[in-house]
């Protein structure tokens, strides 16, 4: 089946409900997706596991998207093992009271990815009964993938990163651009300008200093180099040197002896 043919077929087995078909992505990486109205949620992924010509035995993941005013995007994708295709089941919950039911009757393995998206995003699910912290210590507060979370490590020290020009420690006098997760001035806590921007950047003039560059000493000029001294093969090859006599005057060679022949002449 195509992922038209995929989405309409669901569409057609949730009616009368409300449900819209797309297509994400394209050509071999296409999906058929169909969004659904939360209180449809859990009827619409039985659906897709027991239709025979959708036959979605097999749960991929599930997760969730921030749309802020908007609310949260559940997004689960499952797959055919004996078809060959996929679905994308998406729904929209209001931020004031991000619920929808949960899918572990259905597949089992969506509890670890139920508890995660509850963990990273304050979405709860109904009848799942474990919602318990998977990732993030018991203690941990908030949520960290909602993007009002505020990620305190980047506002209790400057940016470190230089993507635009002016925005590392020793940038001019352009405007930095303030990092995701970084909130605007006043809105919580203070959030430091980079030293060399004048103060034009967001936060207390000034910053943090700059770090001061090395010395590096000079350079001797060519001329006053020290030759260097030879080394050895032997000292290359780690072993000592033999040692060697001193020089000192040539001796002459001794004179050579002449010796008779039989013919009494001499050589």
């Amino acid at each position: 089946m195509t992922p038209e043919e995929v989405g309409a077929r669901l569409v057609a087995l949730l009616a009368p409900v409300e449900a819209t078909p797309s297509v994400s992505g394209g050509q071999r990486f296409a999906r058929a997706t169909v969004d659904v109205p939360p209180a449809s949620w859990l009827v619409a992924v039985r659906a897709a596991r027991d239709d025979t010509e959708l036959a979605c035995d097999f749960f991929d993941w599930l997760s969730a998207v921030d749309e802020l005013a908007e609310g949260f995007d559940v997004v689960a994708h499952l797959w055919s093992t004996r078809l060959r295709h996929g679905v994308l089941l998406r729904t929209r919950l209001p931020r004031s009271a991000p619920t929808v039911a949960s899918v572990v009757d259905v597949y089992p393995g969506a509890a670890w990815h139920e508890r995660e998206t509850h963990e990273m995003f304050g979405i709860d699910f109904a009848g799942h009964g474990e919602l318990r912290p998977l990732l993030l210590p018991p203690q941990f507060e908030g949520h960290p993938l909602r993007k009002e979370f505020v990620l305190a490590s980047r506002v209790a020290k400057p940016w470190p990163g230089a993507k635009e020009p002016g925005e590392s420690e020793a940038g001019g006098g352009r405007r930095p651009i303030r990092p995701p997760g970084v909130p605007a001035p006043g809105e919580w806590g203070t959030t430091p300008t980079p030293a060399g921007a004048g103060g034009v950047g967001e936060g207390p003039r000034g910053g943090t200093p700059a770090r001061p560059a090395g010395e590096r000493p000079a350079r001797p000029a060519p001329g006053a180099r020290p030759a260097r001294t030879p080394r050895s093969s032997a000292a290359d090859d780690g072993r000592a040197a033999p040692e060697q006599p001193a020089p000192g005057p040539v001796a002459d060679p001794p004179a050579r002896a002449d010796r008779t022949d039989d013919d009494g002449g001499t050589t």
